[in-house]
């Protein structure tokens, strides 16, 4: 378990979207500390944006990066709690082919030996969607940290045994090669 460095590193081109009604490019300290991890890891900054706590644009958004053919990978801070204007999560079911439960499942469990039981009242998720993955962190530079460190600098790294999110890319959109949706 872990990266087997006799495999080739694999970058991909991520695009970032901070959530919020609040922040700007200038304070966008998440969205910042995001970027920074995975450049630093060996990917690419696709596109970024900030987008406020709104179902209808942040869908609308998250549509365009999946219609792109540049874009592999979304992650967005933000958005994620349980306030009438955390709508992150309603966003991406609206977009989401299949769910990754198991993504917010172990986001929680890491978080719970940070913050304990506070972890309860986040709703990270992760699904994805005609062939692009599409991940959702709280809005805290300590959670978007925690997701790259602990989750994602591991399943976006093609190295990584005994699997991971990259090397299954070919295969995200066999439904659809066989015209079904």
């Amino acid at each position: 378990m872990g990266i087997d460095e006799s495999r080739t590193f694999v970058p991909i081109a991520i695009a970032v979207m901070t959530v919020s009604d609040t922040r700007t490019p200038e304070n966008d300290t998440s969205g910042d500390a995001l970027v920074e991890r995975f450049t630093q890891a060996g990917h690419r900054l696709a596109d970024r944006a900030i987008i406020t706590d709104d179902v209808a644009l942040i869908a609308a958004k998250l549509k365009q990066w999946i219609a792109d053919p540049a874009v592999d990978c979304v992650i967005t801070t933000g958005g994620t709690g349980v306030t009438g204007r955390d709508v992150t999560p309603e966003a991406f079911k609206l977009v989401c082919e299949k769910e990754i439960e198991g993504f917010g499942e172990l986001f929680r469990w890491l978080s719970f030996k940070t913050i304990g039981t506070s972890t309860v009242q986040s709703r990270a998720t992760a699904g994805v969607a005609h062939g692009t993955y599409l991940f959702a962190l709280p809005g805290s530079t300590g959670a978007v940290k925690q997701g790259w460190d602990e989750i994602l600098k591991f399943q976006l790294d093609i190295r990584h045994r005994p699997c991971n999110f990259v090397e299954l890319m070919p295969r995200l959109m066999e439904h659809h090669k066989k015209g079904r949706t």
